[in-house]
């Protein structure tokens, strides 16, 4: 067990709002953000997904000059950063960079740029391919391209395990404070990779909701008619500080991450185990590590997918670990499935949770399904002094990661 970490600053931009304010307040209502007849996805069976709610054009000037050189994933990345740095009362102008950590988790890399210049070489050929496709499409130079922005020297780390990819980064980060590696830690994920080829293969798979004429109600994780998730994008950053620092230079906490836990479930490439034993396995070694027991569990940030396997096998973790029934929410409802952003957005949200309480409602659910035996949020936000909360991500390759977060 390792001391608790205070995160002192927050950053978001999701399909919910251009900053973590504006996210809070439409999670907070529990209304669904997907939106009709995206332009890119013309013509494949499912058309619709969740974007944050600015132009590329608005992106480039809020990043600056060097927006030119970075891809969709980088540019959410830096300023949902910059939000979060701007928020723990820190200013890189005058922290020493050396110190500072970025680790960013990213699930895909830049999708629209595999796409876009796989194009090109086929149609025009090689010599109009862009010489920055591989800086752009790889998945770390998010990661780099926050360090750049904010003169962070110390280390600097992409994390990828897929959907549980920002779960991961902050967990990185908390083991580098830890090590004393890093003095302050800027982590968190990105992702944008609502692309055709993407959600063609999302579709195969059979992960998508397919509510083609009600799109803001196709996501309903743990509702009984749940039939898969939204394609969406986003960015969501913490500032990391150990708690003794942080108070030390009168910054704010916000929330304290009071431990984490991660598990493989080492059975199949994108199914969860059926009887859950990593996810499981995940929430216990994060409560462990806190030394916490099930019972001081107030709230549980599901991860909540809305499809059939992981929302039942979720279900079944929480209610077998946590039989006190502490409230869930899982904010795919709102926001829909960010991929490798989702775990350090949903880590997020529930420091928001803490700080505020108050619980959002699961949108698009009246109730969850017969017997799952787990007390979700519905219709309204619901006030609750939470003290302890857990937050889960889950990912391809049977990644398990839980965040557990204490009231400052």
């Amino acid at each position: 067990m390792t001391g608790p970490v205070a995160v002192t600053g927050v950053g978001l931009l999701t399909p919910a709002g251009e900053d973590a304010d504006a996210t809070w307040e439409t999670v907070r209502l529990g209304a669904g953000t997907a939106a009709a007849h995206d332009p890119a996805l013309a013509g494949l069976p499912v058309d619709f997904s969740c974007h944050v709610p600015l132009s590329r054009d608005e992106l480039d000037r809020r990043v600056g000059r060097a927006a030119w050189r970075m891809s969709r994933n980088a540019v959410l990345a830096v300023l949902a950063a910059r939000e979060a740095v701007r928020d723990a009362g820190l200013d890189p102008r005058t922290w020493d960079g050396d110190r500072v950590a970025v680790v960013i988790g990213c699930g895909l890399g830049a999708d629209e740029v595999r796409e876009e210049q796989g194009g090109r070489l086929e149609e025009r050929g090689a010599g109009l391919v862009s010489a920055l496709t591989v800086p752009q499409m790889i998945p770390n130079m998010a990661a780099g391209e926050v360090s750049i922005d904010l003169g962070a020297r110390g280390p600097g780390l992409a994390c990828a395990t897929a959907c549980a990819s920002g779960a991961t980064a902050v967990a990185v980060a908390r083991d580098l404070l830890a090590a004393g590696r890093c003095d302050i830690a800027v982590a968190g994920a990105t992702e944008a990779a609502v692309t055709r080829l993407t959600t063609a293969g999302f579709w195969r798979a059979g992960v998508l909701s397919r509510r083609v004429d009600a799109p803001a109600a196709a996501s309903r994780p743990f509702a009984p008619d749940r039939d898969g998730f939204v394609m969406a994008e986003g960015a969501g950053v913490l500032v990391l500080e150990r708690r003794a620092d942080a108070y030390a230079r009168g910054a704010r906490a916000r929330a304290l991450l009071v431990g984490c836990g991660s598990t493989s479930d080492a059975y199949h490439p994108t199914a969860p185990a059926p009887d859950g034993r990593g996810a499981e396995a995940a929430l216990r070694s994060a409560l462990a590590d806190a030394g916490l027991s099930p019972h001081d569990v107030d709230h549980v940030n599901a991860h909540g997918t809305s499809t059939q396997a992981n929302d039942a096998g979720e279900a079944a973790v929480i209610a077998r670990v946590l039989p006190h029934r502490p409230s869930v929410t899982a904010p795919k409802g709102v926001l829909g499935h960010g991929l490798g952003a989702a775990g350090a957005v949903e880590a997020a949200l529930t420091v928001l949770t803490l700080q505020h309480g108050t619980v959002p409602p699961v949108a698009n659910l009246d109730a969850p399904a017969p017997g799952s035996g787990i007390d979700c949020v519905t219709k309204e936000p619901r006030r609750q002094d939470v003290r302890v909360a857990v937050s889960h991500s889950f990912g391809f390759g049977g990644h398990n990661v839980v965040l557990a977060l204490a009231r400052a």
